[in-house]
């Protein structure tokens, strides 16, 4: 290396190591995960953002979990001392939000790289479960280089911090590999950094970590590239980093540096590591730091006196005593272009009007492009059947069906210069084949995406995904946070699936704007519904979302016909709010007679929280009235119509979150001679909306008619989401039927 390179290693490991020790004096004994013994990570980032910049990246987001987070927000980015400074006294100022702690806060800012100019860099916000954020990172590097047009990714580039334990145990870094080379979630490769601290927690012995010789193997299986280096060795490293930005660049694909170091204190500052590793602690007490080795290095060199790095040491400290950055080339003026535009979507209530009307003409219009079908393709029999109907649907022949009103609700979004993504296992299909969004000729077995290649306007993307969920929302997730101006959506292929991503859920999908004031307004179809299809096969687990629910954080519905769900859709990217919407999608509803609209209700509707009686029923010959969600109310509708009973009224529940409390007194009132009001639920008492929903429609109730008692119409609670027994499960739906129609004498029929 050069000289003037050389310094700016010693530079960046002064700065690395004078960081961590200013904090440890001023701060003894608090949390800060610090990165002594690993200290050669800053000058990697630093050269690899020089090099990116050599290669023209105008982005680069970076992913990491606690340990050196706060050396990296810092020296690499620029984030002032004083700040890090007020979040250990606890003097930042307050807001609305709930908030994190320091260690797991993201920061953004420009920086100069000497050959491609001005750099937009990004740390992402990281909650505890370290390795859950790689996916995220690189969601948010694909919606960013999609704005950029940028399809073979040389323009953002993601870099993952990892640590080794994790990196070994996590499987999410296995779904994350697994995804990087399929088309729908291709980023120009990834370029992952373990910092290697041969110790995990408090277990070192690699017998404990891993079955593996090295932490990094997991990579072996798509042949990533993995360079191992010595963290004492900085020049090695520089070398390394280089090397591995140079190698994405040319073949788009991962690679992986083991940057094997040590760590100095406890996994954090109040734990004596010594206790479970006593010989490792009594090496590494004794042991130089990477700074001091690498100064001796260069004084003996001649390239450095021990007086100047003496004077860059003082010189980090008064400059930190001072609250300043420490960070180089940082831009004063950032390139406002490079940050997404937020300001738009800030500030909205969820009650914000939003015009989803269409025309009629407009709509039949888009359905003729729709099924224009290419010449020689040709579509599966069973399929074209599906094409035709739908055509017959939009001029008045057929009533409109899910798949129908689904489909013109991404055509008209799509019309309207709105981009739409979906994926999911089998989404092009859909796993109850009613979307058929992307086509197959019979003959040759090539795709045909008509919401792709025959509407003009936004961008239509739809992708089969791997069989994960956890890599795959989290990619969602990240993608969703980035590009404001796309409808953002993952399908389930079954709803109770989405458990396995219930850390993305419960870390970022729910919470991401109150501990990062982050929004999102991503969009999860999740099949749900009782069909006595089993345990795994009936519950998307609503009570867990409905569980999260708090300070308007998502929005939570179940849509029962198909001119809601044309409309919920569409609000959702018309309304500028971006928050995630959480739909329990139907199964046996996707052809059920009675589940149709009419194409009125597509061009002149919008979504409605709560639908009211629909039969020619006077609101006071009502004297009792069932409320309920989802597909339970075409059994009620039909058991009711086939018994010919009277005064009951059936009243569908379509958003259970937020709650509509005003549309909700409002349809009270309108019944003046009610006797009796139920819940009416197919899952357990135990699950669903009972437990989460009862006190809203208890507070309404006792507002308009505090004479009358809330009863519940269900199935007993289930340590499973449902039983497994198709003749049981009849016997119990009907029981919960005529619970609800007749006696609420809640049982279990056996």
């Amino acid at each position: 290396l050069d000289s003037t390179k050389k310094k700016v290693i010693l530079d960046r490991l002064t700065a690395a190591e004078g960081l961590e020790r200013y904090l440890h004096n001023r701060y003894p004994g608090t949390k800060r995960f610090g990165l002594e013994g690993g200290e050669s990570l800053i000058p990697m980032l630093h050269f690899a953002l020089q090099r990116l910049g050599y290669w023209n990246v105008v982005e680069v987001v970076i992913g990491m979990a606690h340990r050196g987070r706060l050396n990296v927000l810092v020296n690499l980015l620029g984030k002032q001392a004083a700040d890090i400074f007020e979040e250990f006294e606890g003097t930042k100022e307050e807001n609305e939000y709930s908030g994190d702690v320091k260690y797991h806060q993201g920061f953004s800012s420009n920086v100069t790289t000497s050959q491609g100019g001005e750099m937009h860099v990004a740390l992402t916000f990281n909650p505890s479960h370290l390795e859950i954020v790689a996916p995220v990172v690189i969601g948010s590097v694909r919606a960013r280089q999609d704005r950029r047009k940028d399809s073979k990714g040389v323009k953002v580039a993601p870099i993952i911090i990892h640590g080794d334990a994790a990196f070994a145990g996590q499987g999410v870094v296995m779904e994350t590999f697994q995804m990087s080379q399929t088309p729908g979630y291709f980023s120009g490769g990834t370029i992952h950094i373990i910092l290697n601290n041969q110790i995990g927690f408090t277990t070192s012995n690699p017998k404990d970590a891993r079955s593996t010789e090295y932490c990094s193997e997991i990579a072996k299986m798509i042949q990533a590239p993995v360079l191992h280096v010595n963290g004492d060795d900085p020049e090695a490293v520089v070398f390394a980093i280089e090397s591995a930005v140079d190698y994405r660049t040319l073949f788009g694909k991962d690679i992986v540096i083991d940057l094997v170091c040590y760590r100095r204190r406890g996994h954090n500052e109040a734990e004596d590591p010594s206790k479970t590793q006593p010989m490792m602690y009594q090496q590494i007490e004794n042991h130089p730091t990477t700074r001091q080795l690498y100064a001796e290095q260069l004084v003996a060199e001649g390239l450095l006196t021990q007086a100047e790095v003496d004077h860059q040491v003082s010189s980090i400290r008064d400059r930190l005593d001072a609250g300043e950055t420490i960070a180089l080339s940082l831009v004063s003026e950032p390139d406002e272009s490079m940050f997404v535009d937020w300001r738009p979507y800030l500030r909205h209530e969820w009650t914000a009007p939003s015009n989803t009307t269409i025309k009629r003409s407009k709509i039949q219009e888009l359905m003729r492009d729709i099924n224009a079908i290419p010449t020689g393709f040709v579509v599966h029999r069973q399929v074209q059947k599906i094409l035709e109907d739908r055509e017959k649907m939009v001029f008045g022949a057929k009533p409109i069906n899910w798949g129908c009103a689904e489909t013109l609700a991404y055509a008209s979004l799509i019309d309207q210069k709105f981009n739409v993504r979906i994926t999911g296992q089998d989404v092009g299909v859909g796993t109850f084949s009613h979307r058929h969004a992307t086509l197959y000729c019979q003959k040759e077995g090539k795709q045909h995406i008509p919401l792709q290649d025959s509407i003009s306007g936004g961008k239509f993307n739809i992708y089969d995904s791997i069989l994960s969920e956890a890599a795959v929302l989290a990619f969602e997730y990240g993608y969703a946070t980035t590009r404001p101006d796309t409808l953002t959506i993952w399908e389930a292929q079954f709803g109770d699936f989405a458990n396995g991503a219930q850390v993305v859920i419960d870390q970022f999908v729910s919470s991401g704007e109150a501990k990062w004031q982050r929004l999102c307004g991503l969009t999860m179809l999740l099949p749900h519904g009782y069909e006595g299809a089993g345990p795994e096969h009936s519950s998307a687990r609503l009570e867990r979302f409905l569980q999260l629910c708090a300070e308007k954080n998502m929005q939570v519905c179940i849509p029962t016909t198909p001119a809601q769900v044309f409309h919920l859709l569409r609000r959702q990217i018309i309304r500028p709010m971006r928050r995630p919407l959480i739909v329990m999608t139907p199964k046996s509803l996707l052809r059920h007679k009675l589940a149709v609209s009419s194409l009125d209700e597509l061009c002149d509707g919008a979504f409605q929280t709560i639908i009211d009686e629909i039969d020619d029923i006077a609101a006071d010959e009502i004297e009792r009235l069932i409320f309920c969600s989802g597909k339970v109310f075409y059994d009620l509708y039909e058991a009711r119509a086939e018994r010919d009973l009277k005064g009951i009224g059936l009243v569908r529940l379509e958003q259970l979150y937020p709650f509509p409390h005003d549309d909700f007194e409002d349809l009270l009132r309108r019944y003046t001679n009610l006797d009796s009001i139920v819940w009416c639920q197919e899952e357990p008492q135990n699950q669903g909306a009972w437990y989460s929903s009862k006190h809203h429609l208890e507070d309404a109730i006792e507002a308009i008619h505090p004479h009358i008692e809330l009863s519940y119409a269900g199935r007993l609670p289930y340590a499973a989401p449902a039983g497994g027994l198709a003749r049981r499960h009849l016997r119990n739906q009907q029981k919960l039927v005529d619970d609800a129609l007749l006696s609420c004498e809640i049982g279990e029929v056996l």
